[in-house]
């Protein structure tokens, strides 16, 4: 306890720990925000279907991609890992690594989506009008993909590199500008629900160019000459894929849970459906910004481990830790006290807010149970463990489906009770399977 209580009071850790989360959490927190003003504007249309579309059709997307999010999470880890090693040509190759499987992964990805989108809305059951219009969503969201899995790819290496103005200035470049373009073609153009679409392609590749572009001054900050052979070998490639792979399976898992979600919400009622879409926009706003302090988290330890440092793995772990807590009550705070006007702000569909009140009381507990799942996904990122992630994701939906099984005559808040199960056993297991490699020392080894 005395070594915890020294670490917190660690001055330069909080500073590095800041330096990193608060330009992070300022642009995470601009990820939801695209989705609320999307349920804003979306739900002030006149009928409820049209705002279940652009939730259904945003999950397929979302399903899609993030599937993809190893493209970011590999990226950082490994560049985290050549930073504190001081290899320049290892962080090159990590770059154009990611970026060729970005791209790669876009065409494949694009190949499966039309297939996958009329089996998913086919075990939805949905109404022909919610069909018709999430069909036109999501097929205009397709044009953005390769975009958004480059600025994954470059995501993730800046933060390894523990640069989080690059990332801030993507992110926030894609997420305000879909802002302002969403205003401008959903309300002022009347283009409806495909104008939502097309307002997110444009701003995907508008971020997606400008962070190809801020990887050069990036790269003379860390001298080196990438081994353009060595991309030729598989050798070259396999601690990557390796990582990938399994951060693949985890994330599949995970994105699993959300379609599940939505699928079960949909057969539920076009009310239920969107009001889960705007409660799950909470989970998001507090979501990124506890990501914020995981992505700190991922880079500093990351470099720790590559510099077999220790004390400063240790004391960045209780700084992070200390402030997700900090955080992750203060929304819950807000969402317990002000849950009502964050879901009017959304919509004035008097059907949807009524579906949606009731359900308030669990978005105010999710911060504080998914806190602790994100940090130590922090963590395990940093240290390239993904296949202990992948375990402890997998162990996690095979205890939570008893509990969906059992609460499934519950309606919607069988739903939201199966989702808090799941997400406190992500942090149980993650929890478990860290103290286990403390245990045997495993952290700095590779």
């Amino acid at each position: 306890m005395p070594a915890l209580s020294a670490d917190w009071r660690d001055r330069p850790t909080h500073r590095k720990v800041w330096g990193l989360a608060a330009p992070m959490i300022l642009s995470n927190i601009s990820v939801p925000l695209v989705a609320l003003v999307d349920s804003t504007v979306i739900g002030h249309l006149p009928h409820a279907h049209q705002l279940g579309a652009v939730a259904v059709g945003a999950t397929l997307f979302t399903f899609m991609v993030g599937l993809m999010g190893f493209l970011r999470m590999g990226s950082t880890g490994f560049a985290a890992q050549a930073a504190g090693r001081a290899d320049g040509a290892a962080l090159r190759q990590v770059l154009v690594q990611g970026l060729l499987l970005a791209v790669a992964f876009a065409v494949l990805i694009g190949l499966l989506a039309l297939p996958f989108s009329q089996l998913a809305l086919q075990a939805m059951a949905p109404s022909a009008e919610l069909q018709q219009s999430t069909e036109a969503f999501f097929h205009t969201r397709l044009l953005g993909l390769p975009a958004a899995l480059a600025s994954y790819a470059l995501v993730g290496w800046f933060l390894g590199t523990q640069n989080a103005r690059a990332p801030l200035a993507i992110l926030l470049t894609t997420n305000l500008l879909n802002i302002v373009l969403n205003l401008w073609f959903v309300l002022g153009l009347d283009w409806g629900v495909i104008g939502s679409a097309r307002a997110s392609v444009i701003a995907e590749w508008s971020a997606a160019l400008l962070g190809l572009a801020l990887t050069r001054p990036a790269l003379r900050a860390h001298p080196g000459q990438i081994a353009w052979a060595a991309l030729h070998r598989w050798q070259a490639w396999r601690p990557l894929l390796s990582v990938n792979r399994d951060i693949f399976l985890r994330s599949l898992a995970l994105q699993l849970v959300f379609l599940l979600l939505t699928v079960q919400g949909a057969r539920l009622g076009e009310a239920t459906v969107a009001a889960n879409a705007l409660l799950l926009n909470g989970l998001l706003l507090t979501a990124y910004a506890l990501d914020g302090l995981a992505h700190a988290v991922e880079a500093l330890c990351g470099h720790a481990i590559g510099a077999r440092d220790r004390d400063t793995l240790r004391r960045s772990l209780v700084v992070a830790g200390g402030w997700s807590l900090l955080t992750s009550v203060g929304f819950a705070g807000v969402f317990l006290l002000g849950g009502h006007l964050f879901i009017d702000l959304q919509t004035d569909i008097p059907s949807v807010r009524e579906a949606a009140y009731p359900y308030l009381p669990y978005l105010a507990v999710l911060p504080l149970i998914a806190v602790w799942s994100y940090l130590l996904d922090g963590l395990f990122i940093g240290a390239t463990r993904a296949r202990e992630m992948r375990n402890a994701m997998l162990l996690s939906v095979v205890l939570a489906l008893p509990v969906a099984w059992m609460a499934s005559g519950l309606g919607n808040h069988g739903l939201w009770l199966a989702f808090l199960g799941f997400m406190g056993l992500r942090a149980v297991t993650l929890g478990w399977v860290g103290w286990r490699m403390q245990q045997k020392d495993e952290w700095m080894r590779r």
